[in-house]
Formats: structure tokens, sequence, C-alpha cells
């Protein structure tokens, strides 16, 4: 049976702004106050959709999540009608209705962690919404995102969906973007790698300057209700060095594709190691590693972080050779540029390039890779998930024109007490389940 690779974008929301609330990620705080434009950066995902549909991956579309978000402002202690909470918080904590009108669930590769059926005991694909609880602004999307999966993966014999672990310090799980698999075809086992910041049942010692947002509890809790056999599953720390450098996720330092591991001389602690007993695993399944570890004298970390080299997609194309997706600030940059360059000029597996301007998501820092959730499905399972999400052209003329009616071109925190906004969001928003035939996934529409 043949295996896929789906990419599920994050639409981006119509509340998109710089507010700076992600501490330890850089771009969000250099970043923090500027104006920002929805329409422009919805479509900017949008068209990058579309152009990796046009060249034949499988590609699909994960709604974004209402903002501002009224209910937990009620529970907050702000009261009256809607248009008074909005008010009354941006008079009294303003701070905290920017915090609740972000649109940070546009980075899908945070939404929940995935686990194909071929790598599960029960041969069912797995997803576990990420509890996200390092960042307030983002602790609350989990309940919307399970709605969200559970919409579109609906089928039962096939998905299985478990609620977001328990929201404590202990537990702190930020998704796929501390998740990689390698393997051969999708459809066939794979070895799954779980990466953590911090062990807090461990002696190893976590980063210092900024947090570390996913723990090993968290990964192994994960790993059993997925199901996953021990002997093709791997827990590897990230070095802390470089989460005190800005690397809050895995996937701002590493990347990986069917056999295939992009990552950063520093990426990993004790990285021989680690990459010692993902190739015994590996070798179970009759797969060997390719490991392409890009020096610290060619790419800094601190270049990387700026540029999100490996905050990129690599996708396989049908001849076998694989693309990588960057976003546009690679190019811009001469080192990363030229390394890049010479990689795909290399012989080997990566030997195309794709980039993408992607300018106001990677400003409140997130790239290509940020914004997809990546789901590998076998025949079966692919012809189970919900048609009207993937990406086609009529879909892709029919949401550009949606944002085209309901985004603004220009936002700022001020605007976040706008009744009107709030208002514009939910018709949007009720409008968008009607097209991905979701149904009322959403608090406002129940």
């Amino acid at each position: 049976m043949r295996g896929y690779e789906i990419n599920f974008d994050g639409l981006v929301g119509l509340t998109h702004h710089y507010a700076g609330l992600s501490f330890g990620n850089e771009a969000s705080t250099q970043h923090q106050n500027s104006l920002s434009n929805p329409k422009l950066a919805a479509k900017q995902g949008l068209l990058k959709m579309k152009t990796l549909a046009d060249l034949g991956y499988p590609q699909a579309v994960l709604p974004p999540q209402e903002r501002p978000h009224v209910p937990t402002l009620r529970r907050l202690g702000f009261s009256g009608s809607d248009e008074n909470v909005l008010a009354q918080a941006m008079r009294e904590a303003p701070r905290l209705l920017s915090s609740l009108s972000s649109a940070s669930s546009m980075w899908t590769a945070n939404a929940a962690t995935v686990s194909p059926s071929a790598d599960s005991a029960d041969g069912r694909v797995h997803f576990t919404a990420a509890n996200l609880n390092n960042k307030f602004h983002r602790a609350i999307e989990a309940p919307t995102t399970s709605a969200l999966l559970r919409a579109i993966f609906r089928d039962e014999s096939y998905f299985v969906h478990h609620e977001a672990l328990p929201q404590v310090a202990l537990l702190g799980d930020e998704g796929a973007a501390n998740h990689n698999r390698l393997g051969g075809d999708y459809a066939r086992r794979g070895v799954q790698v779980f990466v953590y910041g911090q062990h807090h049942s461990g002696t190893e010692a976590g980063p210092q300057r900024y947090p570390a947002r996913q723990t090993r509890e968290a990964s192994e809790a994960i790993a059993r209700l997925h199901q996953l056999d021990p002997a093709y599953t791997v827990f590897v720390q990230q070095n802390p060095a470089v989460i005190d450098q800005g690397v809050f996720h895995n996937d701002v330092i590493a990347v990986s594709n069917q056999q295939v591991l992009f990552h950063h001389q520093h990426a990993f602690l004790h990285q021989a190691q680690a990459l010692d007993e993902i190739r015994r695993k590996m070798a179970r399944i009759e797969q060997e590693l390719v490991s392409i570890e890009v020096p610290e004298n060619r790419v800094s970390v601190e270049d990387a972080v700026t540029t999100y080299l490996f905050n990129s997609q690599i996708l396989t194309r049908e001849n076998g050779r694989m693309t990588i997706v960057v976003p546009e600030e690679t190019r811009g940059h001469r080192g990363v540029w030229n390394y890049l360059s010479e990689m795909a000029a290399s012989g080997g597996p990566i030997d195309d390039i794709q980039v993408f301007d992607l300018r106001e998501s990677m400003r409140n820092g997130g790239g290509p890779a940020c914004l997809r959730l990546r789901v590998a499905l076998n025949d079966e399972e692919r012809q189970a998930v919900n048609p009207q999400v993937m990406m086609t052209d009529a879909l892709f003329d029919t949401l550009n024109q949606w944002v085209d009616r309901y985004y603004r071109d220009r936002l700022s925190a001020g605007d976040l007490a706008d009744p009107q906004l709030l208002r514009e969001g939910r018709e949007a928003l009720d409008a968008l389940t009607s097209i991905l035939g979701l149904g009322a996934v959403y608090e406002f529409q129940r």
C-alpha cells in the first residue's frame, strides 16, 4: 500500500499582529508593536500551499482559531456584552487582550504530534493535541485544535484523537515542532525521534536564559498514548546552549524527511551518541540514516536563527529526489545561500530549492516548517480524510476571495478592541467552516 505525507498548513487568522508574546523567540520579540498586514500574511501562506500542491505534493488547509477569545476573557472576570468585554480588557489589561487575540495557531507544527498507523500497535493514526503550556496565548488552543482535527480526520476506524496532556510544567508539549520521523516509504514503519529541552527527572542541565518548552516526560507520555514500540523510538535532548541562543523548538535547528536528517552541528546534546542510536534503530527497518550536518563554521547558530535555514520543509518528489522549501531570508544571507546552493549541487538527496516570501509570518518567528503539520497516511487513510480541506485550484480561488472579503491589510494592537473586528472574525470563520465542510467547531457556533 502506498504512503503519502500530507502537509496541513495553517491559514493565518484575521487578528495576526506583532505583540512580542513569545519569550525565547527572538524574531517575535524584535518586531513587537510593528504594524501587521493580516491579508498579506494569509495570501502568502495560501500561495505557498498552492505552489506546493501544483508541484504534486499533497497539501491541505487547517483553519485559524477564533480571536479575540471572548470566553477566556469572561473566565478572567471581564463581563457584560462582548463589546464591553473587549473595551474593559483594552482599558484594564491590554497585554492580556493581545495574548487572547494572537493568531499563533497558524503555526500548525505546534498543533499536535502525529504518529502514523505503521508505527502504532493498533494500526491507526494517532493525534495528540499539544498543550502549549509554556505560553498563555497558545495554551488556550488545544480544545479548538482537537475539534478541528476531529472534523478533518473523522473515521475512528483509522484515526485516534487524544486530548492534550495536563497543563503542568512537567508535561510541557509543543507538538510536532519537536518530533521527527525517519524511515523509508511513508506507509511503512519508521523511527520516531522525540526531541525535548528539559528532563525533570533527569540529571542533564537545561537552558539558563530561555525556557525549555518540551519535556521528556511529555514526549514519553505521547509515545505511550500512541502505542509506539520502544525498539523504534528515540528520545534526544536538544542542546540547551542553542535554546539559549533562540532555538525555541527543534524545528529551528533540525528537520527530517524519510531517511534524511538535516541538522546543525550543535543541534543535540551528546549529538554523536544520539545519531548513533537513530542509526541502530533505523537499521532494524532496513534503512540507513543520511545525516546532513551543517558545521558552525559554515552557518552559525545565530545565522540559522536569523534566516530559519532549518525551519524548512524537505519534500520527496516522484523520482525519489528531494526539494527543500526555505524562506526568502535564506537567499538574502550570502553564507547561508552559498551553503544551500552547494548542498543542492553536491549530488546528495536534496537537489532542489524552493524559496517563499513568508515575511509576515517570519517577523513573528515562524518559517515554512512552523506553518505545516505533517501527516503520513496510506491510501485507505487518505481517502478517509475530509476532502474539502485539500488544496485545489477551486479551493485556492475560493479562499483568496474569502480573504479579500474579510481580512484587513493593516492591524495594530489598538485595533483589537474594535467590536467590528470580532464580528468580522466570527462571520469569516462561519463561512470558512462551510467552505471546508467542518461543521460547528467554534464555541460561538454552538
